[in-house]
Order: C-alpha cells, then structure tokens, then sequence
C-alpha cells in the first residue's frame, strides 16, 4: 500500500464553526448569585439574623451582670456576624488576644472565645480590687490570673447558655485557656464557621473588643430553629415562663396574715355590752368539726386544731372550695 500524503490545511476546512455565544435573559441573570466553590456559604441571612438576636439579648443581660460584678459601668453591644472559614478567622486575630475554649452541650464540638488584652486586664485588675486603670495590657497572665480569667470566662458562658436556652436547652462547659489561636484549633482551616464580634466599653475609657466563634458543625443540628421567628416564638413562652418563676421566688419571703375561724355565734347587741370575764358564748361551731383557716382574710384551707410543746397549732387537712 502505498504511502498517501495529507494536508491538514485541507482537513480544517470542511469543519463548520460553531457559534457558542448563549444567550441569557435578564430575568434569568437576576434570579442568579456569584457563588464561590472555593468558599460556600453554608448559613442563611435568616441563621445571621437570628445568631445576632441571641446574642444581643446575651450581651444585654451580660452587660448588666458585669456591671454589678465589676462594681463599674459596662456595655456591650453586636457589631458584626459573619461567616468565614477558620483559617481566615485565626489570621485575623491578633497573637496578643486571649482564645477561651467552651461547648455548649449538647451541641457537639468546641466554641472559641476571644478577649483583647484592654478588656481582659480591666476586668483583672477590678476583679484583685484594683481601680480598673491598666497601662500594660499585653503582657502574660500569671497562674493567679489565669485561674481568675476562667472563673470570669465561666460566668460568661452561664449567661450565654440562658440565652440559647430560646432555642435549646444547653450546658456550658469550660475546657481550656489558650495562648493564641493556632496552638489548640477547634476545627479544621477550611470548614465554615460564624463570627459574632462585640464592643466592650468598661467605664469611661476603656474599650476593647470580644468575639465568638462557631464552627459550622457545631450549629448545624440546630439550624432549623435558627429563625427570627422560631425564636420569637419561643422566647414569649420561655419569658412568660421565667416571669413566673422569678416572681414565685421574690414572694418567697412575703409575710402573710393567717387567721382561724374557730366558730360564729349570734348574740344581741345588749348581751355585748354585758359580757364580762369568764363569761361563756356558745358557738355554733361542732367541736368534730374542721375549723377554717383564712390567708389576707379569705377562706383557704380545711384544718384541725391541735397541741405542739404546750403551744395551740392547727393542721392543714383539705384546700377549702368556694361553692357556685
């Protein structure tokens, strides 16, 4: 067989061309987002909005038990939540900052916590009796301030567990104080997490910042009540609750007036007016009879008089009904 040239030249112009220009509706390029493979976002706007709800309700709350604890004025206000990864996360915070690391049980995973130095050695120096005035703030804390800084973060924590209580009856647990973020990760460098940030204002001039970080797994059982609603929702029946609990528990210590009807009788006015020392009235009360025990003179107990170490007593037998 003999050897046949081709020409490639030839090949190329038999091929058609085809035009791959499509075209896209402006409807379509409306219904549609930039989305970033390298970087999903995996909470909603909802999840964020719902995320700074709690915690602004836990920074109020926490505001104003530091404000007592501290014996100075605090504020504390939401000024960002945001999703990220937790490589991003751990290159913007600075080395000095304080890493607290806590769970929120049953939530599964660990939660980071962190605290800049301005803040932190305030509440120190308060919590030692000092004046709240510190210059150096980026030093390392001692083995005493150690041990207080985690008395100070527990207390934190048991307010943010009240607050997710809306959305889920959670146990906080504290695990461990960390120089920096790198040296105990509570994920991987990859995986998603929420950042909410927060301004601290200690007195007149001290201000710093605290923030809260949340890997993606942690969450991601509860993301379905993570909604303004669901947690509107909720928080009425939970305040309602808690109001009635507290109310219950200051009028623990009230004093109330108890009386015993040990009988009535019927006796004229001219008898009244002759009664003397030792003089007899018959009631028209039977002596097997349950007496009637009055709270703020009204009827509420069924009782039976009785005798303890020489002194007259009455014993509570039934709850008294009021007839229709």
């Amino acid at each position: 067989m003999e050897d046949q040239d081709f020409n490639l030249d030839e090949g190329v112009k038999d091929v058609p061309e085809f035009n791959l220009e499509v075209s896209v509706s402006d409807e379509f390029k409306r219904g549609c987002k930039l989305y970033n493979f390298r970087r999903p976002d995996k909470f909603s706007k909802e999840h964020l909005k719902a995320l700074q709800d709690i915690h602004r309700d836990f920074a109020r709350h926490l505001a104003t038990v530091l404000t007592g604890y501290l014996r100075m004025e605090v504020e504390i206000d939401v000024i960002s939540v945001d999703q990220l990864t937790y490589e991003e996360y751990i290159c913007s915070m600075p080395s000095h900052v304080q890493n607290m690391i806590f769970k929120l049980n049953p939530l599964s995973g660990e939660i980071s916590m962190g605290m800049s130095p301005e803040v932190l050695a305030v509440v120190l120096d308060r919590m030692l009796g000092g004046s709240g005035v510190v210059n150096d703030h980026n030093r390392e804390l001692t083995q005493i301030e150690e041990l207080l800084t985690t008395k100070f973060v527990e207390k934190i924590i048991k307010i943010l567990e009240e607050a997710w209580g809306t959305i889920l009856p959670v146990k906080s647990e504290f695990v461990t104080l960390a120089n920096g973020y790198h040296s105990v990760p509570i994920t991987t460098s990859g995986e998603i997490v929420t950042l909410i940030s927060f301004e601290v204002r200690l007195g007149q001039k001290n201000f710093g910042l605290m923030n809260i970080c949340f890997p993606y797994p942690v969450l991601e059982t509860v993301l379905p009540k993570l909604t303004p609603q669901y947690i509107y929702q909720h928080t009425s029946v939970a305040a309602n609750e808690i109001g009635k609990n507290e109310t219950l528990e200051k009028i623990k210590s009230a004093e109330l007036e108890v009386q015993v009807v040990l009988g009535m009788a019927k006796v004229e006015i001219n008898d009244v007016l002759d009664l003397k020392v030792d003089d007899v009235i018959k009631l028209e009360q039977k002596l097997d009879k349950e007496l009637i025990a009055c709270v703020n003179k009204k009827r509420k107990f069924f009782v039976v008089p009785g005798e303890i170490q020489n002194k007259i007593c009455v014993k509570i037998v039934d709850q008294y009904l009021e007839k229709e």
